[in-house]
């Protein structure tokens, strides 16, 4: 249920953020927060991340259903006590339903945020990008902790010949 709420509030926020930059911004308008660090600018991306394969609107569709769908699936399966793993992937799907709205929606994505020395960005791609840090963290740490079980059980000294 946790992994529900987190992925529909985070769906929720991002959604409401491209609205209001929709309905108060025209496109391609700037507003300064922190000159000449931080700005809010309305841009319209036709392609996934850095623009990269504009106008593939529907392979971005296709893609991000069969994704999720699978994310949705694989949490069913994920153990009591995951909570860090649940929580990356409740990210990643909450920022992936985000953005495929406004695929859906507008045939682009709604970014704002602009930092003016990387490209873009919105809520949902700061979701997907923090998820799969903590899915990298919680895999790291799964592969550490496995490998203290496999070097406890007993393994053989290598020959000195």
């Amino acid at each position: 249920m946790k992994f529900v709420l987190l992925a529909l509030g985070l769906l929720i926020l991002d959604q409401w953020s491209k609205w209001l930059v929709m309905s108060r911004m025209a496109q391609g308008e700037s507003i300064p927060v922190i000159e000449p660090v931080f700005y809010l600018t309305y841009v319209r991306n036709p392609g996934a991340a850095f623009g990269m394969l504009p106008y593939k609107t529907a392979f971005f569709i296709t893609i991000t259903v069969i994704v999720v769908v699978g994310v949705i699936l694989f949490t069913k399966r994920i153990p009591e006590g995951k909570s860090l793993l649940k929580t990356g992937l409740a990210l990643q799907v909450g920022g992936a339903v985000g953005n495929l709205i406004d695929r859906i929606r507008f045939g682009h994505v709604i970014d704002f945020f602009d930092f003016r020395v990387w490209p873009v960005f919105n809520i949902a791609d700061m979701a997907i990008v923090i998820g799969v840090g903590i899915l990298f963290l919680e895999l790291v740490r799964n592969d550490r902790a496995g490998e203290r079980r496999s070097g406890s059980a007993g393994q053989e000294k290598p020959s000195e010949d």
